[in-house]
């Protein structure tokens, strides 16, 4: 009951915070500058904020998998889907805008064993779902080169709030597997940097962005019983991980943009794994404050990982 209340209270501050931009905007009685770009133009992750400026990011991805390649084997499995809602709060706090801070959130609902893709908005806690409100992670995101504007890096160290890595999991005397243990995150601590640049052509109608993220995850040796439940650590611990993104926008107006993407996931240390995705979407400034953003992804091919498709979408508020 806590965890649906946490849920609900969550939501809730999103709803507001949201609400609160709106209203401030319209308080604010501001004009667009027809002489200046978009915030979906000017604000890529690359950009900093000045101090005392605001950027709220709400984001929900649902990934649903049904394939999978382990030991070099590629075959269908159950369906299984995870429903990950994060919330990206920053603000700027230096004069000359190359400091950022902020708090990241992430809040997840996971099932397995052949439910339905919505079954995840249940919100439960049953043998073959989870939910829960999994980490947090103080964040800092600072411009290293003070002549090049459009290159950043954003730091965070993410914190597990969650007790088990997996749950649930069931086998009879045999060792013969009654019921799968269900994954909800990692029960591991990640030293996370990524690093963003972009750049925008001559004729500001085309803009491309690239991301390397890298990850050290570390923490308690990986444990589990002979259910299949972890009883400590992670399986993602002693672990690095490289992944690289590179983004097309290109923009019909100021206020519309649509574009393609290919990112890739690569493992390294003492579990290695790899993925990579293709994906197509889209973005729409709905007024000077929100901004909405659409993605899909699927992957294409990995190694010792599940195969799926993702959906995305965001709400920004930038004041």
């Amino acid at each position: 009951m806590m965890k649906k209340h946490l849920s609900k209270i969550l939501f809730a501050h999103l709803l507001f915070v949201s609400l609160c931009s709106i209203a401030q905007e319209k308080d604010a009685n501001t004009k667009v500058n027809t002489n200046q770009t978009s915030n979906i133009q000017t604000y890529t992750p690359s950009k900093l904020l000045s101090k005392g400026q605001w950027d709220v990011k709400f984001f929900n991805n649902l990934y649903t998998e049904t394939k999978g390649v382990f030991n070099g084997v590629k075959s269908s499995k159950e369906r299984e889907i995870y429903f990950t809602t994060s919330l990206e709060v920053f603000t700027g706090i230096t004069d000359n805008n190359r400091v950022n801070i902020g708090l990241l959130l992430e809040y997840r609902s996971n099932t397995i064993n052949g439910k339905g893709a919505t079954s995840v908005f249940n919100f439960s806690n049953r043998k073959d779902a989870r939910n829960g409100l999994s980490s947090f992670a103080p964040a800092i995101k600072w411009q290293p080169i003070e002549n090049v504007g459009n290159f950043s890096i954003q730091s965070a160290f993410h914190i597990p709030l969650i007790d088990q890595e997996t749950k649930n999991g069931l086998k009879d005397e045999n060792g013969t597997t009654i019921r799968d243990a269900v994954f909800l995150d990692q029960k591991g601590y990640t030293f996370q940097n990524r690093f963003f640049y972009d750049y925008t052509f001559p004729s500001r109608d085309w803009q491309l962005f690239t991301e390397l993220n890298t990850e050290y995850h570390f923490g308690d040796t990986s444990l589990t019983d002979n259910n299949g439940n972890t009883i400590k650590g992670s399986f993602a611990n002693n672990t690095v991980v490289l992944a690289p993104g590179v983004f097309m926008s290109y923009f019909p107006s100021d206020t519309t943009t649509v574009l393609g993407f290919v990112q890739h996931f690569q493992r390294i240390g003492d579990f290695t794994q790899n993925f990579t995705a293709l994906g197509f979407g889209g973005k729409y400034q709905l007024n000077q404050t929100l901004n909405l953003e659409v993605l899909y992804s699927k992957f294409v091919r990995g190694d010792e990982t599940g195969l799926g498709q993702s959906f995305n979408i965001g709400l920004r508020a930038l004041f």
